[in-house]
């Protein structure tokens, strides 16, 4: 090893550096949460994660800590394929107008559909998300992308929710979108449809950030051997997603949590 002798008996006679319990814990509970994250949580998510288990620790301590532990964000690069809309269809009006905070839940909702890769093909995943509490509502993933695949995860999000009428949902001038099944659809559901310009990607960004989260943080972290791999692995990011993992805009709260703190609010007033 190319220690000298005089340098191991040193190292023998150095005493061992002893740890409180609390300390102990607080290791255990980094290297866990880390863990959980798929080595995605930086220093300051990490940090926001540990104060809330009620740690007293600052961002720079948690990033000692992290370098002490060895523990070091992995990020993939992921793939990025883009959809595109029929000429014949019809394209709604942008409604949004870059309104990522609206004031109550069920008012303005998004969704997009992205690819997913896997060692037996390509699969594709519809969401839909309340930009209020960043809460996933309705999904659905298949090995084909249709209209259906968009208007299931409408539906699933409908069925949960129950929105009253005028919610406005905004997409992208994909086909599935603009198709005449899906604005039917829509209108079933009194439900405003929006869409975003032509290559303006930050008309739904918070989808997209969603998303990225999916895949750098998550997906492309292990081996996707199978669709049937796959979908349990977004299952469980869906779960992670809306019930552990913190968001700055829900002021370091999950989305569940979020909607669940703002409705006892609510109940008091």
């Amino acid at each position: 090893m190319q220690v000298s002798r005089s340098s191991y008996y040193a190292w023998l006679e150095r005493p061992a550096k002893l740890i409180t319990a609390d300390e102990l814990h607080l290791y255990r509970r980094t290297k866990k949460l880390f863990k959980r994250s798929r080595e995605s949580l930086g220093y300051r998510e990490l940090c926001k994660n540990l104060r809330k288990e009620g740690f007293k620790i600052t961002f720079y301590k948690t990033r000692k800590l992290m370098a002490r532990l060895n523990l070091t964000v992995r990020q993939r690069v992921a793939y990025r394929v883009t959809t595109k809309r029929k000429h014949s269809d019809a394209v709604a009006d942008n409604l949004f107008n870059l309104s990522f905070n609206p004031v109550a839940a069920n008012q303005v909702w998004a969704g997009d559909v992205t690819y997913l890769k896997t060692g037996e093909g390509w699969m594709y995943l519809a969401i839909v998300m309340d930009l209020y509490s960043r809460r996933i509502v309705g999904w659905h993933i298949d090995k084909r992308m249709t209209t259906d695949l968009v208007m299931k995860a409408m539906i699933k999000a409908y069925n949960l929710r129950r929105p009253p009428k005028g919610l406005v949902f905004h997409s992208d001038r994909g086909s599935q979108y603009t198709s005449r099944r899906y604005r039917n659809l829509l209108n079933q559901f009194n439900i405003r449809a929006s869409m975003g310009d032509v290559g303006a990607c930050w008309d739904n960004a918070v989808v997209e950030r969603f998303f990225g989260s999916l895949k750098h943080d998550w997906l492309l972290k292990v081996p996707q051997p199978t669709r049937e791999h796959m979908i349990n692995d977004v299952v469980e990011y869906m779960r992670y997603y809306n019930l552990e993992r913190l968001h700055t805009a829900n002021g370091d709260l999950s989305p569940v949590e979020y909607e669940n703190s703002l409705e006892k609010v609510s109940c008091w007033s």
